[in-house]
Parts: structure tokens; C-alpha cells; sequence
């Protein structure tokens, strides 16, 4: 829904200092988060683990997996459903706004200047990509937990203690590598006799992980409580495109929108599955290169640090197919991550898109006059 490093070269990676003090705050956020609600790095939500029993929590870890699916790239204006609420980000700030259980609208404002404009190593082509990533699940940790204490008072009160959280991220994450790395390879080794074919071997795998990924969608589309965050999710991109369309922004004009956004952070999740089976079929190739053979723990421990680059060359493409809006080839190329919005995104009643539309005009602050009336082409912050 996120880029996960610790083997081999990636390890150097992240210990640069850019990145010590950011992955310290982020984890530490993880650890704050309430079980159905987490959202791991991989995307997958971690839940309380008050019996310590893995099947009871099993079902309330991949809850949270949705939370991801909801974010997007940055872009002049993005954001992410929340709970019972939703975040915008527009350059400079962010806002989020949450309905508490009385009805009442809470603002929560910062100002935000991204690593990728400040700093000219992380401009750079992927680079930035794997910066975007890893700032906007800062961001979307930050604002889930606060929309956590705003909407659900009583889980504020009673957080999980620290060895269960540490139990449920591990577990979550382990999860995740068996869902989307462990399982699509196994299952294409033991089916076909092709390992050796890199290009074919992973076309399969591919296949068969983005397979996992649908019916996973669909599987958490059927609880109440992801249901009503989707609808969320569908106010946050009306009002996204009501604002890019330069009519005045209220809730009339927004409902008359699509809820499904090319940049929404499906269609991202869904162009980093199609860009993996490139990625993994050339780092297969040249192990068969230089070894004469590949194996299944070969390819584990080749892919998993691989994961970033990923990340970086799909963000590279979602810039692109947001420019080339009207290249058949890249519209055919978004195609699929708007299909599967229709899952992740539902229709939103009028609050919702109050809620959204009161996000965007707090994120803006002073300056929402004079940004809104104009026409704003897609183009990333």
C-alpha cells in the first residue's frame, strides 16, 4: 500500500544520517498506533494483541493494509482518508480534519517543506520517488494516530503496551513478505518447471501476486469499518478534483466528481506490482548470469532489498502518466489502478465531503483565495 530495507547493500541506505533521525520518529509512531489501524511500512496494520493469539489477531492485522491503498504520491494537492475524517497536503502544509463522535470538526494544521525540494540529492530521478514514499507514510502515521484520538476517544485511553506492539509489527510484516514475496514464488516454482526463464517466471509470479492483492481488497472491502474509511477516500478525491477544475469548491460542485484519481496510492500500489516483474526478471537474469542457476531463497533475498527501486521507478511513472494525460499509452497504463478504485474508493454522503472539503481549506490557510478558481495540471510537489 511500503519499501522495507535491512539486507545486504539497502542496509548502507538507510543509515545515512538523512534518514537516522526520520526512521526513529516513524517507527516510534508505529509503536502509538491502536491494532485494526497500524499501518505497517508493508502496508498491513498491526491490532492489540490482548490474548497474544495470532489467529484471533491475524484477521485485525491486514485490516490496515487499506489504510495505504489510500495515500497518494505528492502531488500540488493530495491527501489520505483517515479515520472518520481526511488529510490534504498542499506545498508547504498539510491539514487534517476529523468529525468526533459529536459531530464536532477538529483541524490539526503543519507546515511541511519536502527533503525532494530542499535537498539536490534526493531531486534526483528514483531517488526522490523512495523520499516521497517514506515522507508521506511519516505523514499518514502522524495524522492516522491524531484522527485515532479525535475519533476514537476510548482507544486513546487505553494503548497496547510496547512488547505488543513490537510482537504485532513483526508479525505484520512477516505477513506481508509471505503474502506478496514468499508466496507468489513459491507457488510459480512448485506449478511450473520455468525457473530458469526469468522474464516468464516472474510474469507469473506477478500475476499471481497482483491476484493476491485483489482478492485481498476485496476480502477487507467487506468490513464495516473499511467500508465507511473507502467512502473517505471518495471525498478526498471529489474535492481533489474539484479544486483542480477550478470550480468553487463546495459540496455540490465536489459531489458531481468521480471518486476514482489517477495518482491515488491504488493505482500507485498496482504500477509497483507491474514494475516488480520488470525489476525482478533483470536482477533473475543476471544471477543465472553469473551463477548457471536460481533458487526460490536466491530470489527471496535478491527481491526483498530490490523493493525501494521499485518504489522509486513507479513513482517516476506516475509523474509521467500524470503529464501524459492524454498518451493513450500511459492512460491505458492507469487504466487498471482506476479499476480497482472501484473497491478502495465509495461513494461519500455530504458531511463526509464537508469534512474534506473543511482539510483542504486549512491546509491552505490564507493563501485558499487565491489558489482556487484555476485550472491546475497534475504535477508532483
Amino acid at each position: 500500500m511500503a519499501p522495507q530495507t535491512g539486507l545486504s547493500g539497502w542496509s548502507h541506505f538507510f543509515a545515512h544520517e538523512t534518514f537516522e533521525n526520520p526512521l526513529k520518529n516513524l517507527m516510534h509512531k508505529l509503536t502509538r498506533v491502536p491494532a485494526r489501524l497500524r499501518c505497517a511500512f508493508v502496508g498491513l496494520a498491526a491490532d492489540k494483541l490482548k490474548s497474544l493469539s495470532l489467529f484471533s489477531s491475524h484477521i485485525k492485522f491486514i485490516k490496515g493494509f487499506a489504510l495505504l491503498t489510500l495515500m497518494k504520491p505528492s502531488i500540488l494537492v493530495g491527501g489520505q482518508a483517515v479515520i472518520e475524517g481526511v488529510m490534504m497536503r498542499v506545498p508547504g502544509a498539510y491539514a487534517t480534519a476529523v468529525r468526533d463522535p459529536e459531530g464536532n470538526i477538529h483541524i490539526d494544521k503543519h507546515g511541511f517543506t519536502s527533503r525532494v525540494e530542499s535537498s539536490a540529492f534526493w531531486k534526483k530521478p528514483i531517488l526522490r520517488g523512495i523520499m516521497a514514499l517514506f515522507e508521506s507514510m511519516k505523514m499518514g502515521m502522524s495524522t492516522l494516530q491524531w484522527s485515532v484520538d479525535i475519533a476514537m476517544p476510548e482507544e486513546a485511553e487505553n494503548p497496547p503496551g510496547k512488547l505488543t506492539n513490537f510482537f504485532s509489527m513483526l508479525f505484520a510484516i512477516g505477513l506481508a513478505i509471505i503474502m506478496f514475496i514468499v508466496a507468489p514464488l513459491w507457488i510459480t516454482t512448485w506449478l511450473l518447471d520455468i525457473e530458469r526463464e526469468a522474464l516468464f517466471f516472474n510474469l507469473v509470479a506477478g500475476c499471481f501476486r497482483i491476484s493476491f492483492f485483489i482478492l485481498y481488497l476485496l476480502a477487507i472491502s467487506m468490513m464495516k469499518d473499511i467500508k465507511r474509511l473507502f467512502c473517505y477516500h471518495g471525498a478526498e478525491h471529489r474535492v481533489v478534483f474539484n479544486f483542480e477544475s477550478g470550480k468553487t469548491v463546495n459540496i455540490e460542485n465536489a459531489q458531481s466528481f468521480p471518486t476514482h484519481h489517477p495518482r491515488c496510492g491504488t493505482s500507485f500500489l498496482f504500477i509497483v506490482l507491474l514494475s516488480a516483474i520488470l525489476v525482478f526478471a533483470l536482477i533473475d537474469t543476471i544471477i543465472i548470469a553469473i551463477l548457471g542457476k536460481i533458487t526460490i531463497l536466491y530470489r527471496i533475498a535478491f527481491h526483498l532489498p530490490l523493493i525501494p527501486l521499485v518504489a522509486g521507478i513507479s513513482y517516476e511513472i506516475i509523474k509521467i502518466t500524470a503529464k501524459k494525460d492524454k498518451n493513450l499509452f500511459f492512460r491505458a497504463l492507469r487504466t487498471p489502478g482506476l479499476w480497482l478504485q472501484r473497491i478502495t474508493t465509495q461513494p461519500p454522503d455530504d458531511e463526509m465531503v464537508d469534512v474534506a472539503i473543511t482539510a483542504l481549506k486549512n491546509a491552505f490557510g490564507d493563501k485558499y483565495d487565491e489558489m482556487t478558481g484555476k485550472k491546475y495540471t497534475a504535477e508532483a510537489i
